[in-house]
């Protein structure tokens, strides 16, 4: 019997067939027999593979319906690039992920390293099917490819091998990812970035170089493989973790962390598909067209672009299709649509193809994102018990930065007033002195001089500075358009040759000004140039908030989480740290699973800190739609009580994990990289560094007053929204339920200890929303820090 009955699958596009199936499947079954795939023998006995098992999984028929406009040579190619993957997944399974023969797996997977060669290196001599696939695949790809597009693909194959570590490792310790951990992991291991990359080969269309790394890319390209995975981990349940022992698999995932049924998992797995392909639809019909036009790119670059979204949004059609009907996945009752072989193509088309069942999930879920009521009156969040294993140290200079701090605020013009802010500036003195960033940057960088502590503090007023400029300056305006004009200025005070820059025309300019040169003289070129390329992801950040502001858009969870890094200034935070040894510690060091796990637990820990204490803040006095606990409330339709305890299950569990990378993936990273003493030493502090910045952020917000309902109530003159913010609201025909009701805020006293949540109806004591009554209350401070 089936695990779940699937769920409603949102299906935007029809998926059509390639003409050349049939050739394709006899050339791919003759391929695996040359290379050896169909007699490759278990450790325990019979045959990986045979003849009869791949006529079923049918991988032909998979890429026919994935690339349905490729010709026959080309199909042919795609089709035996699949069918190795799904061996040598297959094969691993069989001879390491049963025996959890770990030593053994890192030796194959090195090995198969090296026969992706680049120019000028000749590969070793296949020794199993899956070397053997991989050395005839290249040799037949690569020549067609440009130098870019080979590092890339280079570079996701890595990545799709090498990460099946993590999932052989998680099976050896019985360990079940946390759902962030798991969606970026998956990403890895999963190889949809791979697949993407298959569909420039497809379409015969690269995309342009100068693209690549820009955040509209990066999103279609995540956009795309978390649909491709959270897919298959829906139709692969049954075989994965009922019948072999996997734990990778969404569905999984949500299970145990959210302690419900399977089938309820199941549905809150597919809705969070549906808002991952909503999501690459609002990049490839809006961001898209903006990033061309931008770089006004030749017409057949522009085109090669086209190509490639057509190309993913064909996978995604046309990979749902063969799940539907494959032998190899659960698939019973699943959603299909009729296979067209002649249609209307491109993005916009679909509509007028696709019976209205297979778009109403779709429907649903935009609705709900774009139906936030803002300024609603919420009251105080009452704030859970937090999981914080890790001391509080504060830096003996701290009074005479605090004394420094207001002297460069007030230099920089922090306190002045700006055309077109009602209340006359952003902040005034005394704002600034009750929200006290030097002692944030005390806890944070306790062991810094007084002149590295006053950089910090100083860097952790322009970047909050900032973000409250944007909204106040470009949101209540809408004015999107000199929002990116600024952003573009910005740029303009970072000169990598620390040469001249224009005259600062505000305070956040001038304050940019003097931090980048107080920062980036001491720096080589290079550090500079990655020093810079944070600031620019936090700034550019902004603009995505305020996009989301203006369409008054909750946004997707994933996306949320990932962009809520950049706005928090998280990548600024630690590259500050990591610059300081740049050229000590080897760049690809920081890009390994372990290192990368390591700041992003700890950076999703500090900005859902962040979002518990500025609920009422935000969602109530400024109309904000970026807080982790409202887009939990929306995705999961749940109270905020109930949702802000499922933020506090995910900080714990972020922590948890960074406590597991720290006791056991470091020393395991620094022995299988045979690292000395120094960088060992460098990146052990750099983990001690990330603790009391966990830390010292959670207790600055403890005792910092920018977010208590006394000092909100005070700045907004008692009443939400001002006029001010009374702009930002949506307006014209059908938005006047969205305009907030006449209410006061609930009565509720501003406390910190956990209250019963009355949620007992939705999750029994030991699952979603119970988590304060499980998390240990801290225990009272003697004294004050």
């Amino acid at each position: 019997m089936q695990a779940f009955t699937l769920p409603d699958f949102y299906i935007p596009h029809p998926a059509r067939l390639n003409p050349h199936l049939e050739r394709a499947r006899e050339h791919s079954n003759a391929w695996a027999r040359e290379m050896g795939m169909l007699d490759s023998p278990k450790p325990g006995g019979g045959l990986v593979w045979d003849e009869r098992a791949l006529a079923k999984m049918d991988y032909a028929l998979m890429c026919a319906y994935t690339h349905p406009d490729c010709d026959g040579p080309a199909l042919d190619l795609i089709t035996d690039w699949y069918v190795w993957v799904f061996f040598f997944d297959d094969h691993f399974l069989e001879h390491f992920k049963h025996s959890r023969d770990l030593r053994g797996a890192k030796a194959h997977l090195d090995r198969l390293e090296l026969f992706m060669t680049v120019d000028g290196q000749e590969p070793p001599e296949p020794h199993n099917p899956a070397e053997a696939g991989l050395k005839d695949l290249w040799e037949r790809t690569i020549p067609s490819m440009s130098p870019a597009w080979r590092r890339r693909f280079i570079t996701s194959t890595h990545n799709l091998m090498i990460e099946s570590m993590w999932e052989l490792n998680n099976i050896d310790q019985g360990r079940i990812a946390n759902p962030i951990e798991y969606i970026q992991m998956r990403r890895r291991v999963g190889g949809a970035p791979w697949s993407a990359n298959l569909v420039e080969y497809a379409v015969g269309a690269e995309i342009p170089d100068v693209l690549a790394d820009t955040r509209p890319l990066h999103v279609l390209c995540d956009t795309f493989a978390d649909a491709v995975h959270l897919r298959n981990d829906l139709f692969s349940y049954q075989r994965e973790v009922r019948e072999e022992g996997e734990n990778s698999n969404a569905v999984l995932v949500f299970e145990r962390f959210l302690d419900c049924p399977t089938q309820e998992a199941a549905e809150l797995v597919n809705e969070l598909l549906t808002s991952r392909l909503l999501q690459f639809e609002d990049t490839a019909l809006a961001e898209i067209p903006a990033l061309l036009a931008e770089h006004a790119l030749p017409p057949d670059e522009q085109a090669a672009v086209g190509l490639y979204v057509k190309g993913l949004q064909d996978w995604q059609s046309g990979g749902h299709e063969w799940h539907a009907r494959s032998s190899r996945y659960m698939n019973e009752g699943a959603t299909t649509t009729p296979v067209l072989s002649r249609a209307p193509l491109g993005l916009g088309t679909s509509a007028a193809r696709l019976p209205t069942a297979t778009l109403t999930p779709g429907l649903a879920r935009r609705t709900r994102q774009q139906s936030h009521r803002p300024f609603e009156p919420v009251g105080h969040l009452p704030l859970p018990a937090f999981h914080m294993p890790y001391p509080i140290r504060v830096s003996p200079h701290l009074d005479a930065v605090r004394r420094d701090a207001v002297g460069w605020a007030r230099g920089v013009g922090f306190f002045d007033s700006l055309p077109g802010v009602e209340a006359g500036g952003v902040w005034d003195e005394r704002r600034f002195l009750l929200f006290d960033f030097a002692h944030c940057a005390a806890m944070i960088h306790a062991d810094a001089s007084r002149e590295q502590l006053n950089l910090s503090a100083d860097w952790l007023a322009w970047g909050t500075y900032g973000d409250d400029y944007y909204p106040l300056v470009f949101g209540a305006s809408r004015d999107l358009a000199a929002a990116k004009l600024c952003d573009e200025r910005l740029g303009l005070f970072m000169p990598i040759d620390l040469g001249a820059t224009p005259e600062p025309l505000n305070p956040i300019e001038r304050g940019l000004a003097d931090l980048w040169h107080r920062t980036a003289t001491p720096m080589g070129e290079a550090a500079r140039r990655d020093f810079r390329a944070a600031v620019e992801a936090m700034t550019g950040s902004w603009l995505w908030e305020l996009g989301n502001q203006t369409g008054n858009r909750v946004p997707d969870p994933v996306d949320y989480v990932e962009m809520r890094r950049r706005t928090f200034g998280s990548d600024l935070t630690m590259s500050l740290a990591k610059l300081a040894h740049y050229d000590l510690v080897p760049a690809d060091l920081y890009h390994t699973r372990v290192m990368r796990e390591l700041d992003t637990a700890a950076q999703d820990y500090a900005t859902f800190t962040n979002d518990l204490f500025s609920y009422q803040k935000e969602i109530e006095f400024e109309g904000e739609v970026h807080n982790m606990v409202l887009v939990v409330e929306n995705f999961l339709r749940v109270d905020r009580l109930t949702a802000r305890d499922v933020v506090t299950d995910l900080m714990t569990a972020r922590m948890r994990q960074f406590e597991h990378i720290v006791t056991e993936d470091l020393p395991a990273m620094f022995e299988e990289f045979e690292l000395g003493e120094e960088v060992r030493g460098i990146l052990t502090r750099h983990a001690d560094g990330l603790k009391e910045w966990m830390s010292g952020i959670l207790e600055w917000h403890r005792r910092c007053a920018r977010y208590t309902e006394a000092e909100l109530r005070r700045h907004h003159h008692g009443a939400a929204p001002t006029a001010a913010v009374s702009r930002l609201l949506p307006s014209g025909p059908g938005t006047s339920a969205l305009r907030p009701r006449p209410a006061v805020a609930p009565s509720v006293p501003p406390v910190t200890a956990p209250e019963p949540t009355g949620v007992a109806a939705f999750r029994t004591p030991s699952g979603l929303g119970t988590s304060a009554a499980r998390l240990p209350v801290p225990a009272a401070r003697s004294q004050p820090v």
